[in-house]
């Protein structure tokens, strides 16, 4: 999930709670927006929090990348892509040597 749609959500999930909370707690409408919006904005500022963290820790963790070993396998692949090319090449080759000469038999019968 991406950062932002994390904070959405749990900012989404505060007002729920703070509607929920401030219809408990209070007795009038403005102690009900009062404790609605401190529960919001306090669900805003913690999910802020998290994904501040989350990608400090994610991050931290995509600094080592084995370059050397990335270049050594993919350049086997490219050896071992390039072999078989020339195998289909050489198939090829053969293929239509065989279809002119049955072509060449077919016309003399």
């Amino acid at each position: 999930m991406l950062g932002e749609n994390f904070v959405y959500f749990f900012t989404v999930q505060g007002f729920f709670v703070g509607i929920i909370f401030g219809i408990l707690k209070s007795f009038n409408a403005e102690s009900l927006f009062v404790y609605t919006f401190l529960i919001t904005f306090f669900f805003y500022l913690f999910s802020h929090i998290i994904v501040a963290f989350y990608y400090r820790t994610n991050i931290g963790k995509i600094y080592f990348f084995p370059k050397d070993e990335h270049e050594k396998k993919l350049d086997i692949f490219v050896n071992e892509i390039n072999k078989r090319e020339k195998i289909i090449d050489s198939a090829i080759k053969i293929t239509d040597a065989a279809v002119k000469v049955n072509s060449l038999n077919s016309e003399e019968k």
